[in-house]
């Protein structure tokens, strides 16, 4: 028995240790691909700078802002969304109605992406575009309101696990003292849920950011900066599936690893927030 616990336990950290070295490899291997952009001092440059190839400027600064912009405002349309199912699954209605919701949410999360995108061309848009007048509805505002639906989801199955960790014999003393559902909220589930709540929060926002059909169906993929939610704006995983068929060795090529890169950083340093949060809650 101790036999097999050794053997399983080489597997495991075998497993831990390939996993952490891919990981660290795709790091690598984008930082090499980006020192021609590193070398010749052009890292500024592309890092806050605007993209015109023909005019020889390969900034990705319109990028970087439209990602943080869709991603960020899909994160304010779909928290409310999330935390009031998390909270009717799990406290209002936590009987059928609220395992149905839930059942439902988890199909959600199997339809594919290009889905939503669908759905938000032929659907959305054209709402969105008549409801400002101008422009042809592929914009900011539209790839938030469909990437929220898509990240909605997350939150929801992580905000309703960490409702469900508060302890049954709290709701009932609750209860007990006439506390209202408000009162139970504010004062008991959201204080002793809030690291939970926060990692699906950092999960989503994550998704968000990592997410490239949507961006790239309905964002309108204008390279200029944006400065409305009416703006076209093109993300930084748009940007990498737009330029990956550029020549090889051109710095318009490279700035794709760069791109990379940014969004690796960001990626990881959500995680790490969810992983820290998550062991306050533990």
């Amino acid at each position: 028995m101790q036999h097999r616990e050794h053997i399983a336990g080489i597997i495991f950290w075998g497993a831990t240790v390939l996993s952490a070295g891919v990981t660290l490899a795709v790091l690598v291997f984008m930082v090499i691909l980006s020192l021609p952009i590193i070398k010749n001092d052009m890292i500024l440059e592309v890092l806050m700078g605007p993209w015109s190839p023909d005019y020889g400027l390969f900034g990705i600064l319109p990028m970087i802002v439209g990602t943080l912009c869709i991603a960020l405002l899909s994160l304010v349309f779909s928290f409310p969304v999330s935390l009031g199912c998390s909270i009717f699954i799990e406290i209002i209605r936590p009987g059928k109605p609220g395992r149905f919701l839930k059942k439902f949410v988890r199909l959600m999360t199997a339809v594919p992406t290009v889905i939503y995108g669908f759905v938000g061309v032929f659907l959305l848009v054209p709402h969105v575009r008549g409801f400002v007048s101008h422009g042809s509805g592929m914009c900011i505002l539209s790839a938030s309101l469909m990437l929220g639906l898509v990240i909605s989801p997350t939150m929801i199955l992580f905000f309703s696990q960490s409702f469900a960790r508060v302890p049954k014999t709290y709701l009932n003393a609750v209860d007990a003292l006439g506390g209202t559902q408000f009162q139970k909220f504010i004062y008991l589930l959201f204080p002793q849920a809030w690291p939970g709540i926060l990692t699906g929060i950092i999960l989503a926002f994550g998704r968000a950011m990592g997410d490239t059909l949507i961006a790239l169906m309905i964002s309108g993929n204008s390279v200029m900066l944006p400065t409305s939610p009416l703006d076209s704006a093109r993300t930084l995983t748009a940007h990498i599936a737009m330029i990956i068929a550029a020549d090889f060795g051109s710095i318009e090529f490279k700035t794709i690893f760069l791109c990379g890169g940014i969004l690796y950083l960001l990626t990881s340093f959500g995680i790490l927030l969810a992983r820290f949060s998550a062991g306050k809650q533990n």
